[in-house]
């Protein structure tokens, strides 16, 4: 017997997943709302998408001001040299594009057309790190240690709609190239329970500790935040270091939370390799500090596709990740006392100053 019952239609959201909790708060397309208030007090702001303007945000900046959209279609090198131009002009392009295109595919007009002049194109990429379920075509697990290299290029990884609606306004007058790691959708709203203010090159310690600092950035200050408010009910005393900026980094600052005796972690939604793990590391060695560096992040691999959350407990950047990983680190039942760290590594007599 054949049914008549209407079956309802399969979905998939791995492309626009949020990685927001349950239950938490969040701001809807952060990004495309802060730049229509910014175009709306400065006529020279322009947008620019590879025909994701939906999955970009960018669909709120062109519904408000279409005389000030252009869409370049599936030509992601063809969006880069076209917000070179308008740069070149006077205006100030943002080119909102999935983060694997804009460094992957159009690196040499990100390179050549935008940096080498230093002109004031602002390159937003969606999909950073594990943020999608589609795997390696989409997940750009690597995008920080291919622009990091960039010369003139800004690098910004912010955690959640506060830091995303205060770094707009402050890319736009930053004088030279830069590059978002964009949180779309329906984006976590964390940052204004702590008396944040976002500016460019700055860190901001979120949260004073004696026994562990997570040094973070992008997502993972959201999830350090969690793992430092469980870990203090096991009597594990935990700062938080968020570092919004990649690049130029605040070398200061990291610095400071060195030199202490407390484990020193580092927690980012990227690859192990060339990110803010070894961006910190390179920063103490280059300065003599020799602390030992625990990083959290993606391994050195393609990853797999899949639920967010799954893929997030997966591959260690959920909350109960890191959690487990810094207890690990303490050593079993010694809460409140960190384990003996490494000898120091043999610096330099005279060490470079950071660079990183």
């Amino acid at each position: 017997m054949t049914s008549t019952t209407p079956r309802k239609k399969l979905t998939t959201s791995a492309m626009i997943a949020s990685f927001a909790d349950p239950g938490q708060r969040t701001t809807s397309a952060p990004f495309g709302h802060a730049l229509n208030r910014l175009a709306e007090q400065r006529p020279e702001i322009v947008g620019l998408s590879a025909d994701l303007a939906k999955y970009t945000d960018m669909h709120v900046f062109r519904d408000a001001h279409p005389d000030r959209f252009f869409q370049m279609g599936m030509a992601e090198q063809s969006l880069l040299g076209t917000a070179a131009g308008l740069a070149e002009v006077g205006l100030v392009p943002f080119a909102s594009t999935y983060s694997v295109f804009a460094t992957r595919r159009a690196y040499d007009f990100l390179c050549l057309d935008i940096a080498e002049p230093n002109l004031n194109v602002n390159v937003v990429g969606a999909l950073p790190g594990l943020t999608t379920g589609y795997g390696p075509s989409h997940q750009a697990t690597e995008d920080l240690a291919i622009l990091r290299g960039c010369p003139n290029l800004t690098i910004v990884d912010p955690c959640d709609s506060v830091d995303i609606e205060q770094a707009v306004p402050a890319l736009a007058d930053a004088p030279g190239p830069t590059y978002l790691r964009l949180l779309r959708g329906a984006v976590p709203t964390v940052l204004d329970e702590y008396d944040y203010r976002f500016e460019l090159g700055k860190a901001a310690e979120l949260r004073t500790g004696r026994d562990v600092v997570l040094v973070s950035t992008g997502l993972m200050t959201m999830r350090a935040l969690q793992a430092a408010a469980r870990l203090e009910a096991d009597h594990v005393d935990v700062a938080v270091l968020h570092v919004p900026t990649i690049k130029p980094l605040d070398t200061e600052a990291i610095l400071a939370a060195a030199r202490t005796d407390r484990l020193l972690v580092t927690c980012e939604n990227h690859t192990v390799i060339g990110g803010l793990a070894e961006s910190v590391a390179a920063t103490l060695a280059f300065n003599g500090v020799g602390t030992r560096v625990v990083p959290i992040a993606l391994p050195d691999e393609f990853l797999a596709a899949g639920a967010l959350p799954t893929l997030h407990d997966r591959y260690g950047l959920s909350t109960d990740a890191v959690v487990a990983r810094v207890k690990a680190e303490l050593g079993d039942g010694d809460a409140g006392r960190r384990r003996p760290a490494a000898p120091p590594a043999v610096m330099p007599a005279d060490p470079a100053p950071a660079t990183a």
